[in-house]
Formats: structure tokens, C-alpha cells, sequence
């Protein structure tokens, strides 16, 4: 659980890492409703509805704010998430970091100043792999 190596830690410049894959939600922006992406997700805007990430990585930053649960591999979170966050590998939690709900890690980075209400749930090898929920149906009228 704890490790001093980097190898399986990214930094927040992995973004690039997705060249080519990375969704951005502008700070003022207002999403209402489930978001699923393949790749990288930079909120600094609000999302009112569930995020998901296949194979990628959640950024919440600083005065982002998500209203719904997270599911990715990778989650760096600097703003504020209300709802339950699923890191399957890696999750930073900055210093402005603010979660309400239960954080579900399979490796968790801390900065002092960084506040969870909620539980702490690691996730070990050997556990059945949490799985993503499944998209919603769209009904046209």
C-alpha cells in the first residue's frame, strides 16, 4: 500500500499521455448527466452526474467539482468530488482535495490539507476487480 517508488505513480503532466485522448470541461462549464470517456478527463468546471474513465485517467482541479461517483484507474484530485471515488490503480489527493463519499484505491498519495468524510476501502491483489457501471440507455423521444 505504501511505496516509495514512482513507477507506478503519475504525475499530474501524465495528461499528455493521452495525447490525442484528453476531454477538458472549462472552468464556468456546467455538465448535468453521466460522463464516459476513453482516456484522460480534466474537470475544472462542475459535473452533476457520474464520471467515468475507461483505461484513462479523472483530473478534478482546483475548483472543479463533481456531484456523482468517479471510476478510473487514475484519479488526481484537487478540487472537490461529492459521491464515491473507484481509483482502481492510483489516486493523489492534493492539498485542496475535498471528497464526500468513500475513496475505493488500489495506491493513495496524500498532501497535508487534503480532507476525506468518508471511508478508505484498498483495493488489493487479488480482489475481484471493481467494475464500471454500465452505460445508460438513450431513448429518443
Amino acid at each position: 500500500m505504501w511505496s516509495n517508488s514512482n513507477k507506478n505513480k503519475p504525475a499530474s503532466a501524465d495528461l499528455q499521455r493521452y495525447n490525442g485522448k484528453t476531454s477538458i470541461i472549462a472552468a464556468g462549464a456546467l455538465l448535468v448527466g453521466d460522463l464516459r470517456v476513453k482516456g484522460a478527463v480534466q474537470l475544472d468546471g462542475r459535473l452533476q452526474g457520474n464520471l467515468i474513465a475507461e483505461e484513462g485517467l479523472v483530473r478534478v482541479s482546483t475548483g472543479g467539482l463533481v456531484e456523482g461517483e468517479i471510476h478510473a484507474q487514475h484519479v488526481i484530485l484537487d478540487g472537490e468530488v461529492t459521491g464515491d471515488v473507484h481509483a482502481s490503480e492510483h489516486v493523489e489527493l492534493g492539498s485542496g482535495a475535498r471528497l464526500r463519499g468513500n475513496l475505493y484505491y488500489g495506491l493513495m498519495e496524500m498532501a497535508m490539507g487534503a480532507q476525506i468524510e468518508g471511508r478508505l476501502y484498498a483495493i488489493r491483489e487479488g480482489d475481484a476487480p471493481l467494475e464500471l457501471p454500465a452505460p445508460a440507455e438513450v431513448v429518443a423521444e
